[in-house]
């Protein structure tokens, strides 16, 4: 599946690797595969007779240390070759027909919860600062203890805990004050003519910096802390000194911080159920937001499906539309409904009660009115829409006034989106409610199970790493683990396996 040549930019031209990198990929795969960490996995290369003949050495051999495959992880990072791991085994798979592009797949996204500890605030702060001490006391020992009061030793002598910190609202406010006085201290310190240039580009004080200028400002009144509604949105926010790529978000009833991972899988009946793309990102990106970067990846890829599966979350007409005309992709997903009031009361009038004449830009309302003006404009994410208005004179004395606006200027406004884009937003939202699109939509079920054995069995739920292409590299070995088992199953003629039952409801359908 894979051969030196693949790795080859990763490494210098001169000297020879201490141990094969494809041996090192396979290795990386099967610690994923079997959830080991590196000491345990160096470990199974020198002691396991199977690793050793998947891996053509010698029973004597004595393996590698477990630091190696550290180094070679952060060759891919650095060599931005993450997904060769599963890209490689993709291309082998589809010379050798098991995969092919224009069949079907399903798109799923679930959280990732990153390798930090929740911090408070508070604790946010006082960790930062901390950090960036420590960091300093490495590089700069002696100016850095030239530089702070001796005082600090106290204060920032052990870890920031939460039942460690004052209780009350006044003692907090006081500690927090006091943590921001000491960190502009110190940036003050280390932004001063006199201090080396270079310290300022030490990650941990980029880090200080920025979490400062989230939660401190600066007036006449001296160092103040940022109240609810003067603070930095959840998708710039720093969670923690230790992953500053991390967010915090919230998704029904579930909170986390870290990221947010988004697998498309194959789903036809004849083939191997193989993942096909993996895509990590903020968890605070929105998944509407991604399925054009996932058809745009599996394009590259010459994967593309005819049919694609997504739940509502990824639903946008936009996003239909560009499938459509640029992939010729078939989008199978419940199309958001229609949120205006108009459409949740009924006999309102909503825009499906409204008659569009695209080629003369008109509507008509449903007592007869046309409408006074059509604008071309663009909503928040820069789509062109149509902004229809009509007159006040009409509106007014309209007898159904209360069916279509409560608007103070007492006439109606409607927002559509182009024709093309709005007859297929309207074409889906019909299908949807046919029995052709529930038989057709129940494939993307499946996706559940797929997250269950990533998440579940190989547990990728929690990361393994910190930062976030790290973190894609531990998602990427995972789908790559993943598909290897499904391999293995499908050649062996182990059937997919069925949505499991209580045994209750299985005695009673028997």
């Amino acid at each position: 599946m894979y051969d030196d040549t693949l790795f080859s930019t990763l490494y210098p031209r001169d000297g020879q690797p201490a141990a094969a990198p494809w041996r090192l990929a396979l290795v990386t795969i099967l610690q994923f595969a079997e959830n080991l960490p590196d000491r345990q996995a160096a470990e199974a290369v020198r002691s396991r007779i199977d690793w050793k003949y998947l891996l053509g050495l010698e029973l004597t051999d004595p393996g590698f240390d477990y630091s190696v495959l550290c180094e070679f992880r952060a060759r891919l990072v650095s060599g931005d070759a993450t997904d060769l791991l599963l890209d490689r085994l993709l291309h082998v798979l589809k010379e050798k027909g098991v995969l092919k592009d224009r069949g079907r797949q399903r798109t799923d996204s679930t959280h990732i919860v990153a390798a930090v500890r929740d911090l408070s605030r508070l604790e946010l702060v006082g960790t930062t600062l901390l950090h960036a001490l420590n960091s300093l006391v490495v590089v700069v020992p002696d100016w850095l203890k030239h530089t702070v009061p001796s005082a600090w030793s106290q204060r920032y002598n052990q870890r920031w805990e939460e039942y460690r910190l004052p209780k009350t609202e006044a003692e907090r406010l006081a500690l927090c004050t006091q943590v921001g006085q000491d960190g502009f201290f110190l940036l003050s310190a280390l932004y001063a003519p006199d201090a080396p240039n270079w310290l300022r580009h030490v990650p941990a004080v980029e880090t200080l910096r920025h979490v400062w200028v989230q939660n401190f400002y600066t007036d006449d009144s001296g160092v103040s802390w940022r109240r609810a509604g003067n603070i930095p949105p959840a998708a710039e926010a720093i969670c923690s000194p230790f992953d500053v790529e991390a967010r915090y978000s919230i998704k029904r009833q579930t909170e986390w911080v870290g990221y947010k991972v988004h697998l498309t899988e194959m789903c036809d009946p004849d083939a191997p159920h193989l993942i096909v793309h993996v895509m990590t990102t903020a968890a605070t990106k929105q998944d509407s937001e991604m399925a054009h970067e996932v058809h745009k990846a599996l394009a590259g890829k010459e994967l593309l499906p005819q049919e694609h599966l997504l739940d509502q979350g990824y639903s946008d007409s936009h996003i239909l539309m560009q499938a459509h005309d640029v992939y010729g992709i078939d989008m199978v997903m419940p199309m958001r409904a229609d949120t205006s009031w108009q459409a949740q009361r009924s006999p309102a009038y909503s825009l499906e009660h409204f008659h569009i004449d695209w080629e003369a830009q008109q509507i008509t309302c449903p007592q007869g009115k046309t409408s006074a003006s059509w604008v071309e404009g663009q909503d928040k994410q820069g789509h062109p829409r149509y902004e229809v208005m009509f007159n006040t004179s009409d509106c007014a004395p309209c007898p159904a006034r209360n069916l279509c606006t409560h608007s103070k200027r007492q006439r109606r406004k409607l927002t559509i989106r182009h024709h093309h884009e709005h007859t297929l937003l309207q074409a889906a939202r019909a299908q949807q409610h046919t029995d052709d699109f529930r038989s057709r939509y129940a494939a993307r079920a499946g996706i559940e199970g797929t997250i269950s054995q990533t998440v579940v069995a190989l547990e990728m739920r929690r990361a393994r790493y910190r930062g976030a292409h790290k973190t894609h590299l531990q998602h990427i070995a995972t789908a790559t683990a993943s598909n290897i088992k499904r391999l293995v199953n499908w050649w062996n003629g182990v059937p997919f396996a069925k949505t499991k039952q209580s045994r209750f409801s299985a005695v009673m359908t028997a």
